[in-house]
């Protein structure tokens, strides 16, 4: 029995588009309101045509894609604005039929490709999660087996017997994506509905997607802007350019190829407008971070090295950086503090280069906190602003000679440390002590 999942075929999706001849022409013979229309077509009906012609013109949305996802797989589609990712998945999902080709899917398809797919504006977010559920082919005893993981990943219990009409984008996505995730479905698509989900959840959503793919087995076609995201849930990639398929292999490779092809030189984390959990007393505020490299991933040896913007709303005669480094678990590695160095002026915007010389870290998924403040630990810190869950990178394995590559154990600890150094000793002298208390000199 063959382990596909889905195999695509030289799929190919045309659409025609046009463009009226001249807008002063439509404005003429497509006048504001019904009765007008019947006359400018009863008076001048040659003209009314010519007005309605258009100039058609085939946009091919893809153009003979063809690749395989096996049973259990996880697969990034990535690609600019336009190259046809959506078109892709809404012919997966059997939203839209293809022009030409074929595609083979074993299995139920669960799909999240834009806020508030196949909800009733209408009905409950509980009801929905039984209409949705029904429409994936779930029985109902099955949903009610689900139901209570739903609500509680969804974190909207309050507003379940709320109409979801009334739920803003971030509580459709919660409900939608957790509906999607827990009825068990053969394969799940996942668009860049995710980005508008708060941080948190985002996070939260792809370690469910996760432990779909790594404990279930299920198979996910996931579709994302976000590089870190891409780099830890994928190990494969999908990429297109104008309809095409120019690259399907690693995810390290397809990455590459996408940043060079949208000329990105460095991976950007904006964070001004993201909450703060810690709050400082906002003296200095962080606008952005970015890595200058196209990939967010390091060698163990090699200082990690980074790019930190910051504007100062009042001014500070002094400043001083602090990092976290925590595991993709968020356990914290480790946490370094930089020396005070000279102020800022207020409203002064400045952008500065901060590095942990060869920090040894293990190969693994990792983010950082990044604090701005004065003072030092020793005589006391004032915290300005500080950003949790931010810069999220890899560190590689490295490979050794005849291409084998290091392997690290997780029990081993995130942190290489250094080799150990040792020497024979001549023995020493010892006492062993008997039953009666005293001691006997032994060698």
């Amino acid at each position: 029995m063959s382990n596909t999942a889905i195999n695509v075929k030289n799929l190919s999706k045309r659409y025609c588009i046009g463009q009226l001849p001249d807008e002063n022409d439509c404005m003429r013979y497509n006048p504001p309101g019904l009765r007008h229309a019947i006359e400018d077509i009863v008076r001048n009906p040659l003209a009314w045509w010519k007005s309605r012609r258009a100039k058609k013109e085939d946009f091919w949305a893809l153009k003979d894609a063809s690749f395989e996802v096996k049973a259990g797989e996880v697969v990034a589609v990535i690609g600019r604005n336009g190259a046809g990712k959506s078109t892709l998945l809404k012919i997966l999902s059997r939203i839209t039929e293809p022009t030409t080709g074929r595609i083979e899917i074993t299995g139920r398809i669960a799909s999240l490709l834009e806020v508030g797919t196949g909800f009733h504006a209408e009905l409950t977010g509980r009801e929905n999660i039984f209409l949705n559920g029904a429409i994936l082919g779930m029985t109902r005893a099955e949903i009610k087996r689900k139901f209570d993981e739903i609500v509680a990943f969804s974190e909207i219990e309050k507003f379940l017997d709320t109409p979801v009409k009334r739920y803003s984008s971030g509580m459709y996505v919660r409900l939608a994506f957790s509906v999607a995730a827990h009825l068990e479905p053969d394969i799940l698509i996942v668009d860049e509905v995710l980005a508008v989900g708060d941080t948190a959840f985002q996070k939260k959503c792809l370690g469910k997607m996760e432990e779909v793919s790594k404990k279930q087995g299920r198979t996910i076609i996931f579709v994302s802007h976000n590089i870190s995201a891409v780099l830890q849930l994928t190990s494969r990639a999908v990429v297109l350019d104008k309809g095409c398929v120019i690259f399907n292999g690693t995810t390290e490779k397809a990455v590459e190829l996408y940043a060079g092809a949208v000329g990105d030189s460095t991976v950007f984390f904006p964070v001004e407008s993201l909450p703060r959990k810690n709050r400082g007393t906002g003296t200095v505020c962080f606008i952005s971070f970015r890595f200058d490299r196209p990939l967010p991933i390091f060698s163990s040896d090699e200082n990690f090295q980074f790019l930190a913007k910051v504007w100062a709303h009042e001014a500070s005669p002094r400043i001083r950086f602090s990092m976290t480094i925590f595991t993709s678990e968020g356990t914290p590695v480790g946490t370094c503090f930089g020396p005070e160095i000279y102020g800022m002026r207020r409203g002064e915007e400045t952008e500065f280069e901060i590095s942990i010389p060869a920090p040894r870290l293990a190969p693994g998924r990792y983010c950082c906190g990044v604090s701005v403040g004065k003072g030092n630990p020793r005589i006391g810190m004032v915290e300005f602003d500080t950003i949790l869950d931010v810069m999220s990178f890899e560190v590689r394995a490295e490979e050794g000679d005849g291409g084998t590559v290091a392997e690290w154990m997780r029990g081993w600890g995130p942190v290489v440390l250094p080799d150990l150094e040792y020497r024979s000793a001549p023995l020493s002298h010892s006492f062993e002590t008997v039953a009666n208390g005293s001691k006997i000199f032994s060698v």
